[in-house]
């Protein structure tokens, strides 16, 4: 007779106060602009026997866009960029997990700006040990990483420099650092 162990899969709950959603994206070609979305939220189901059948969902409202320039927020929700009337949300969507390391995970993710949808790598680190805050609630993080081309999306505004090159460049890094209740 054979016993087999049921996997155990625990439901998290992204904190948004505890979590952001950041990018940086080249100026002029000399330097970054770094901008942040704060308002996160979304699920993740960990598969405790086998991270690699884990999966996640999360959901960034755009408006809440701050790049330290109300100038430049003001711009970048227009049409001309995230179109925040039209596209209010931007929606992140695990399709596969890979283990890279003992404490990395490749997640392949549809990425979902302007209702335009790319499978897009995401390399990342944890979760963490879970730990009990002081209100008795279950936290776990981690962090996640890519480089998206933003005409892939449909942000295809920009202005070309007398110098050469471009206002801003296509590359953009994204980080993603959320702390996660458990359910």
């Amino acid at each position: 007779m054979s016993t087999s162990t049921a996997p155990v899969v625990s439901t998290w709950n992204i904190d948004p106060a505890h979590s952001v959603v950041e990018f940086k994206v080249k100026h002029m070609m000399i330097s970054n602009v770094k901008g942040k979305f704060t308002g996160i939220s979304g699920v993740l189901s960990l598969d405790e026997s086998d991270i690699t059948k884990s999966h996640g969902t999360a959901s960034v409202e755009v408006a809440t866009i701050n790049t330290s320039d109300e100038q430049r927020d003001t711009h970048v929700k227009s049409a001309e960029f995230f179109d925040v009337e039209k596209f209010p949300t931007i929606s992140l969507k695990s399709t596969k997990v890979t283990r890279k390391s003992e404490d990395t995970l490749v997640v392949n993710a549809d990425l979902t700006i302007r209702d335009i949808t790319n499978n897009v790598e995401f390399l990342v680190e944890g979760p963490s040990a879970p730990g009990k805050d002081p209100w008795g609630n279950i936290r776990i993080g981690l962090e996640a990483t890519a480089k998206i081309s933003r005409k892939e999306f449909g942000l295809v505004w920009n202005v070309t420099l007398e110098t050469g090159g471009v206002l801003v460049s296509d590359e953009v890094s994204l980080t993603l650092d959320v702390e996660l209740i458990k359910a």
